[in-house]
């Protein structure tokens, strides 16, 4: 899952970040409310956090900028004050909710979890075969048999999956899992497609993750 947060305090930013990647978020990160504009119109996001005070443009106007341009994205507006008028406005904007400052990432975490489910579909489960993934609790099984994956085994175990039958490349698999400014991560990509055959289909005769050479991988 791919977030972008849109904040001008570094520490905060720092924070964030590091909290959504050890849940095997991908993060992306602006300081100012144009480049905010530019990566969330460039960029595909299944979750925008939003700072209310920014340079060059307010995250309230940011907010409804996006929505004019139809991005229809959950958007969760940071304030530093609990103040009702900021929060009215706030959701008045776009913004699908609001947390105030300072918060916990424990909250934050369960905030975010909230308004990805919203964009949902009903059901949690996605399956390929005898393979099945339960998106909700980071749950695998293959054959009805349980399988342990870390977070980003498990982002890109998913990745394939909703894309099965079809080719999935490196560069998809790096812009899904990781951030877009991550380096080197080919070489980490072809570890963790080595190391989810292991978990996946050594233990099986039929082999589903599949290399399509100098392009990528696919589920089939």
């Amino acid at each position: 899952m791919k977030v972008l947060i849109v904040e001008d305090n570094p520490s905060i930013v720092e924070f964030v970040q590091k909290g959504l990647k050890e849940q095997a978020y991908a993060v992306d990160a602006a300081s100012d409310g144009k480049e905010g504009f530019y990566l969330a119109t460039t960029n595909s996001y299944e979750l925008i956090i939003l700072d209310i005070m920014l340079p060059f443009m307010s995250g309230l106007e940011l907010c409804q900028e996006l929505r004019k341009y139809n991005i229809t994205t959950p958007i969760l507006m940071l304030t530093a004050k609990d103040d009702s008028d900021d929060i009215i406005q706030g959701l008045d904007s776009g913004a699908d909710d609001y947390m105030t400052k300072p918060f916990v990432l424990k909250e934050l975490l369960a905030r975010i979890r909230a308004l990805t489910r919203r964009n949902q579909s009903s059901s949690t489960l996605v399956t390929f075969k005898d393979l099945q993934l339960d998106i909700l609790n980071k749950q695998v099984t293959r054959d009805n048999k349980a399988i342990e994956l870390t977070s980003k085994e498990f982002a890109i175990l998913e990745l394939l999956v909703k894309n099965q039958n079809q080719i999935v490349s490196e560069s998809m698999i790096i812009e899904s899992v990781w951030d877009m400014n991550y380096s080197n991560a080919s070489n980490l990509v072809k570890v963790y497609i080595y190391r989810l055959r292991n978990k996946i289909d050594k233990q099986f005769d039929e082999k589903y993750i599949n290399n399509v050479k100098n392009i990528g991988y696919v589920l089939k």
